[in-house]
């Protein structure tokens, strides 16, 4: 994945992965399902290191790192497994009230670039900005964890079940 900025092995960064068209695919529990199923793979498997994390309708933020790997490339190989994983969601027999609109949207965003095939899915870039500091850090997690409030989904952060400011967060983060 070539990417104007990359994610050097083992740095720290913040990352921003969002839906092409910030389509909010990420509404219903079932996609975010999915993207929690394949971070925990990729901590478990490909030494993904997530420090603050959360799930938005269209997009997800996350500290994190990858000890002596390319993070880059990891991150490619989420985006391209998670979305073959929603699009046979979206296509499959669970009722989705949205479907022909959203293969539609991923569809067009395809044919805008001939690396892709039908569709789609994750915007192409990362985002990738390196956190040299502690006091970035924070700051960078503070705005991860207060993204949900801002959005006026939850009062509190840790109301906010796909976030790492909850205790009860699906993911296990490390501490910075």
């Amino acid at each position: 994945m070539s990417e104007y900025r990359k994610a050097s092995p083992d740095d720290l960064y913040y990352l921003t992965l969002n839906v092409e068209g910030w389509v909010d695919i990420f509404s219903r529990q079932q996609y975010k399902d999915i993207i929690v199923e394949n971070l925990k793979y990729c901590q478990e498997k490909e030494g993904l290191e997530i420090y603050a994390y959360v799930i938005m309708t269209n997009h997800l933020h996350l500290v994190a790192r990858r000890k002596d790997k390319d993070l880059t490339e990891l991150l490619g190989r989420f985006k391209s497994h998670t979305a073959k994983k929603i699009i046979e969601l979206i296509k499959g027999p669970v009722a989705e009230s949205r479907r022909e609109w959203m293969l539609y949207l991923f569809e067009y965003f395809a044919k805008k670039n001939k690396q892709y095939s039908n569709y789609h899915f994750w915007h192409y870039s990362n985002h990738p900005t390196q956190l040299f500091t502690p006091e970035v850090v924070k700051q960078k997690t503070d705005y991860i964890h207060n993204n949900p409030v801002r959005a006026g989904i939850v009062l509190e952060p840790y109301h906010y079940l796909y976030s790492s400011a909850c205790a009860d967060s699906p993911l296990k983060v490390l501490e910075y």
